[in-house]
């Protein structure tokens, strides 16, 4: 059975959402924001939707990252993760009439973003999923809510400008990407190492020239050391971020693009930006084009 709640609502609620930085929120030391949560939602929703069950129930499992700092971060003392991804998570459970402390986070790895989707372990993933066509193949995703693309992180007294200067220079990622790969292919001379925080560190003490990876990945690490480290060249690959359901209920597809579209419209899309990978210093980037849901 389709979604079939009319945009109208959906463009009410997403009016009602209003964002309000508040305190410092875990250990990468950025900013979290309330959001208001839509009251008797569940009526809203269609009978037999997968929407209208979340919002009975009161609450709805989301999976994010906790290492990306400004994507989705939580250190051992924190409550609940923060970052862009967390703070799309509560604007769609929002939408649901669940609160933010009502929501079960559940830390999601690279690898299991599929599996926890397929085994109905999580009911959204919202950890920087790439949309690709193999992963539709076999999972939903909706969006994308964001598009980044591979840039370097450099210390903010480095001579790198540009792509062409990365010529000859030393530059890190974690061993076995694609942007390894495609950093030597510019000339650059690449250090594999097993987690991101490693290759930042090696940026920090000289070690190596630059770090490369997801611009996105790149803002977070920044906006911890603003004055450090620094974002520099245009994205030269383009990743569009998602937002996972399983193909079990495809009525989750036009709810999530409707409710994403509402927080463009509204400036709750831009303000969770600006609280999270905008403290890198960097403006909300240009709003992506959501891709339409797959027919019925």
């Amino acid at each position: 059975m389709r979604f079939i709640r009319t945009k109208a609502v959906v463009a009410g609620l997403g009016l009602a959402l209003s964002l309000a930085a508040c305190g410092d929120a875990g250990s990468d030391g950025g900013e979290t924001v309330d959001v208001d949560v839509a009251e008797d939602a569940a009526a809203e929703f269609e009978d037999g939707t997968r929407m209208k069950e979340l919002a009975e129930a009161g609450t709805i499992k989301i999976g994010v990252k906790y290492d990306q700092p400004g994507i989705g971060f939580k250190g051992a003392a924190d409550d609940m993760p923060v970052g862009f991804d967390p703070e799309m998570g509560k604007i769609l459970a929002a939408n649901l009439g669940i609160a933010a402390e009502d929501i079960e986070w559940v830390e999601t790895i690279s690898d299991n973003r599929e599996p926890f989707l397929q085994e109905g372990e999580v009911d959204l993933v919202i950890a920087s999923y790439s949309i690709t066509d193999e992963r539709r193949a076999i999972v939903g995703q909706a969006g994308p809510y964001y598009v980044t693309g591979q840039q370097l992180l450099v210390r903010s007294d480095s001579d790198i400008e540009s792509l062409a200067d990365v010529e000859g220079t030393e530059v890190c990622s974690v061993t076995g990407s694609t942007s390894l790969e495609n950093i030597k292919a510019e000339g650059a001379q690449p250090r594999g190492f097993d987690t991101y925080s490693e290759c930042v560190d090696q940026v920090l003490d000289g070690t190596v020239d630059a770090m490369t990876t997801d611009g996105a990945i790149l803002l977070g690490y920044a906006a911890e050391q603003p004055d450090d480290l620094k974002v520099v060249v245009e994205p030269f690959s383009e990743e569009r971020y998602g937002i996972g359901y399983s193909l079990d209920y495809p009525e989750m597809c036009e709810w999530i693009n409707e409710t994403v579209t509402a927080s463009f419209e509204d400036g709750s899309w831009e303000e969770a930006f600006a609280v999270t990978l905008g403290e890198a210093g960097v403006e909300a980037p240009e709003q992506p084009e959501l891709d339409p849901c797959p027919s019925a």
